[in-house]
């Protein structure tokens, strides 16, 4: 069965399976990492590696084996760069279908990283328990009553068509975020299922993404979790000039600055990696 049939059979399924999830995961005493997974040919960070399926399944049980908390999947490169191309409906499907299932059979929570409401409903009918919007729910208006309808937590992104170096950035995201909490409180999503993301790099300066980090203690006035994914941003190379697979440094440094801010959830590429430096940095912290 494929998963636009899945999503079809189980559409008026109950989903509430872990309506705790995000508290459960919360509950830890650290960050929580969540790792990327592109089964796209064009990310801007990976380049197309995991496209294949068999890699792109080792690749997960890889970040599992290194401490993932969630799994974040993506079928579409969203390029925060403001170069992506659309994917048709059923290409994004088709790229999940041989990857999806057996990524959630590896026993971890896994997102489903997409702007489309049809493809958030397949994968949650596959087994994927969090959805992640780059958009904020504001792309597709069937994505936060679809959210509702599942009752799973969802990451809700600040983005915007290109970037404006004239702007306010902090006042443009929490204005957008703001938008995006009425549409999940019109469509009934709880709050405790949700979660806010700056997004670094989308529609943003390397300036502007800079300035997300440094300020991002302003949005917890929201009183929501807070994700960041600097991972291999573009804003890095800027600093110090590097291709994206030599930016771990500069991740790491914007993650320990992002989770002394307030961050509860780091997406990273480096899952590994990422763990290490968390640990060290709450170690130290715990000798003080």
């Amino acid at each position: 069965m494929t998963l636009a049939h899945r999503s079809a059979v189980h559409s008026d399924r109950d989903a509430t399976r872990s309506p705790d999830l995000l508290a459960r995961l919360l509950a830890h005493d650290r960050p929580l990492v969540m790792g990327v997974l592109n089964v796209t040919p064009d990310s801007f960070s990976d380049g197309g590696r995991f496209l294949d399926p068999a890699a792109a399944i080792e690749q997960a049980r890889r970040m599992v084996a290194e401490g993932a908390d969630i799994l974040d999947i993506g079928a579409e490169s969203t390029r925060p760069y403001g170069d992506a191309v659309d994917v048709p409906l059923e290409e994004e499907l088709g790229r999940l279908e041989p990857v999806l299932p057996a990524v959630v059979a590896l026993g971890v929570p896994v997102s489903i990283d997409t702007i489309k409401a049809k493809v958030a409903a397949a994968a949650l009918a596959a087994g994927a328990t969090i959805v992640n919007d780059v958009w904020g729910l504001q792309h597709d208006p069937d994505m936060a009553r679809l959210v509702a309808a599942h009752a799973v937590p969802v990451v809700i992104m600040h983005n915007r068509a290109a970037a404006d170096p004239a702007i306010d950035i902090m006042a443009d995201i929490t204005a957008f975020l703001t938008r995006s909490l009425e549409i999940a409180a019109r469509a009934g999503i709880a709050r405790e299922r949700i979660v806010l993301d700056p997004g670094i790099g989308f529609g943003k300066t390397p300036e502007q993404s800079l300035i997300a980090i440094a300020r991002l203690g302003e949005l917890r006035s929201f009183g929501l979790p807070l994700l960041v994914g600097a991972s291999r941003k573009r804003f890095i190379d800027k600093v110090s000039s590097a291709p994206p697979d030599r930016r771990l440094g500069g991740s790491i440094a914007a993650h320990l600055a992002a989770v002394a801010a307030g961050a509860a959830i780091i997406r990273t590429h480096d899952v590994a990696e990422t763990m290490q430096a968390l640990r060290v940095a709450a170690a130290i912290r715990s000798a003080r």
